[in-house]
């Protein structure tokens, strides 16, 4: 009898265990046939998000290909034919400027310099003339009095058929520093040197090329543009205001014939960042201005928008994803750093 009672006992518990099972799998089909949908909608957005990250990882290579590799295996441009045969290059007399200036004068174009020292506008000219074989000249203004330098660039440009301009001249902080330390004269001449001297020489050269219906402005941005950047703030916000002001231009005139194009570099190994040993000494991601300028010069005509030397292209795309608050804190190190470093020279 007891033998009989388990027996019982255990095909009830198999029974209830049994449906249980069955309810289980009832819910189951029930549950999955309810979630099907969104599971396929998942999927979809998943394979969507794959998609694009590829799609961007191979126009990335492919453009990062067209502009340092390519020109380098299919030739150089001729950039008279395309622009003309004169150029004006401000800032000129030292780094970018006049590694530009000196790149394009091989390539066999008439050279004007523009900047503040007659001296050593003097010393490049002559230079380039005479390393090159092309004609050069200069024009001496200082971009921080306004409109009497427009005036004598407008009078020394009066005539002159310009294909290029490579606006270049710009003033950066004597060390990165806290906004409120900045002397008013600071502010006043950053703003008119690195935002209405670009102006002024795009309105006095642009008429000319409109008419010919052919030309190139370079404006020499920076990467601290790329997000904001703190103890770098007027001079990050003036490249920024000439970054935007290169992509608008791009769009208004590309129709004319006038290809527009903003360089964004990262740091390059010039005088301009002499406040720090490390940046100021050409390294891995530090070219000097030669080697940054040869590069640059072979972007011109395919990109718009730029930084110009493929080392600084992979920096620049990692920088542009980075959320704002790591760049910021990054920069603000690295910036503190070289402060302190340059205020103990300073002591000294």
């Amino acid at each position: 009898m007891s033998v009989l009672n388990v027996s019982g006992k255990s095909a009830i518990a198999l029974l209830i265990t049994m449906a249980a099972v069955d309810r289980f799998n009832l819910l189951y089909r029930e549950i999955s046939r309810s979630c099907s949908v969104y599971i396929e909608a998942l999927a979809i957005v998943g394979a969507w998000y794959t998609v694009r990250k590829c799609l961007t990882l191979v126009f990335n290579t492919y453009s990062m290909i067209r502009l340092h590799a390519l020109p380098k295996l299919v030739g150089e441009i001729d950039i008279v034919k395309r622009y003309g045969r004169w150029a004006v290059v401000t800032g000129s007399t030292d780094g970018i400027g006049k590694a530009y200036a000196e790149e394009l004068a091989k390539r066999g174009v008439n050279i004007i310099l523009i900047s503040r020292s007659k001296e050593k506008l003097e010393a490049v000219s002559r230079s380039i003339s005479e390393t090159y074989k092309v004609e050069t000249d200069f024009i001496v203004a200082d971009f921080s009095k306004g409109r009497e330098a427009y005036q004598a660039i407008k009078e020394g440009l009066k005539d002159r058929e310009i294909g290029i301009l490579v606006n270049n001249v710009g003033l950066f902080y004597t060390y990165p520093d806290y906004f409120t330390n900045l002397s008013e004269d600071m502010l006043w001449d950053m703003i008119n040197v690195n935002i209405a001297s670009a102006n002024m020489m795009v309105h006095i050269v642009l008429p000319g090329m409109v008419e010919k219906r052919k030309g190139a402005i370079v404006n020499v941005s920076s990467a601290s543009c790329c997000q904001p950047t703190p103890m770098l703030t007027i001079y990050g916000a003036s490249k920024a205001y000439l970054d935007y002001f290169s992509r608008a231009l791009y769009y208004e005139y590309a129709s004319k014939g006038i290809f527009v194009q903003s360089l964004t570099p990262f740091v390059i190994a010039t005088k301009m960042v002499s406040c720090s040993r490390v940046t100021s000494k050409r390294s891995f991601f530090f070219p000097s201005a030669e080697e940054y300028a040869s590069h640059a010069i072979s972007t011109l005509g395919l990109s718009k928008r730029t930084p110009g030397y493929w080392k600084h292209s992979i920096e620049f795309t990692l920088g542009e994803r980075l959320p704002e608050w790591i760049w910021a804190w990054f920069a603000q190190y690295f910036c503190r750093i070289i402060r302190k470093e340059a205020l103990t020279h300073k002591a000294k």
